[in-house]
C-alpha cells in the first residue's frame, strides 16, 4: 500500500503541537498582564458618582475632617459611606436649591439611599480591617492618595498583595503619629526610620514575620 503522508508529516505534527502550546502560553500571559494592569483595575480613572461630590472642595478647601463623613474608619473593619442625613446637616442650609445636590434632597425626602459607585476594591478572599490600620498609624493618603485634591475620586493604588506586603514587611517606613493619620498634607520626616521604629514599638505593631503570615489577610 502506498504511503499516504509525506515523510515530514510527523515533524509538522510536532511543530503544530508546539505552536498550539506556545499560543496557549501567550494567551495566558496576555490575560495575566491584562488582569494586573492599571487599565483593568481602573487606576487613576475618576469614577463618576450619582452626585457630583468633590473631596477637593469639602476636604481640601473647606477642611472637613475625613471622620465627619466616614465616621467608622477608626472603629470598624470597613469605612462607611455617609448617610444622606450627614450631607443634609450642612445642605439643609447651604446650596439647598442647587441642582447639583438635587439627588441628595430627593434621597432625604424619600428615604431612599443614594447608590454610590464603589471606588476602592479589595478581593473577597482578602480580610481587610480598616480600623486597625488607622489606629496603628497608617495615614489615609498612604492608601487613598491625595483625596483632598480629587474633584472626583479615583483609586490611586492597585492594592495588589505585593503592595500590601511592602508595608507589612517594613511598617516603620510607613507609620506616622496617630494625630497625623487624617492629615492629607503629611510628609514623612527626615528621621522616618527612627520615628517609625519608635511608633512600631509604641503602637504594638506585630513583627514583620507575623505580619506576613498568610492568616493575617486570608482567614
Amino acid at each position: 500500500m502506498g504511503q499516504i503522508f509525506p515523510r515530514n508529516a510527523n515533524r509538522l505534527a510536532w511543530l503544530s503541537v508546539f505552536a498550539g502550546l506556545l499560543l496557549v502560553a501567550e494567551l495566558v500571559l496576555i490575560l495575566a498582564v491584562y488582569f494586573r494592569s492599571n487599565y483593568f483595575r481602573q487606576i487613576n480613572v475618576a469614577i463618576e458618582q450619582p452626585v457630583a461630590f468633590s473631596h477637593q472642595l469639602h476636604n481640601g478647601v473647606l477642611g472637613i475632617d475625613c471622620r465627619y463623613c466616614h465616621v467608622s474608619v477608626n472603629q470598624s473593619y470597613f469605612a462607611n459611606i455617609p448617610a444622606t442625613e450627614t450631607c443634609m446637616t450642612c445642605h439643609s442650609q447651604i446650596k439647598t436649591y442647587s441642582p447639583k445636590i438635587a439627588p441628595v434632597i430627593q434621597s432625604y425626602a424619600t428615604g431612599q439611599p443614594i447608590l454610590w459607585n464603589k471606588v476602592h476594591r479589595v478581593p473577597d478572599f482578602v480580610y481587610f480591617n480598616h480600623s486597625i490600620h488607622v489606629n496603628k498609624g497608617v495615614g489615609c493618603s498612604t492608601c487613598h492618595g491625595q483625596v483632598n485634591e480629587m474633584p472626583v475620586v479615583w483609586q490611586q493604588q492597585a492594592m495588589y498583595m505585593g503592595w500590601c506586603l511592602n508595608c507589612h514587611r517594613n511598617p516603620e517606613q510607613y507609620v506616622r503619629p496617630r494625630d497625623e493619620v487624617y492629615n492629607m498634607e503629611y510628609v514623612a520626616p527626615a528621621n522616618q526610620a527612627a520615628l517609625g521604629r519608635q511608633l512600631v514599638a509604641e503602637y504594638g505593631i506585630m513583627p514583620a514575620d507575623q505580619l506576613t503570615n498568610c492568616w493575617v489577610c486570608h482567614r
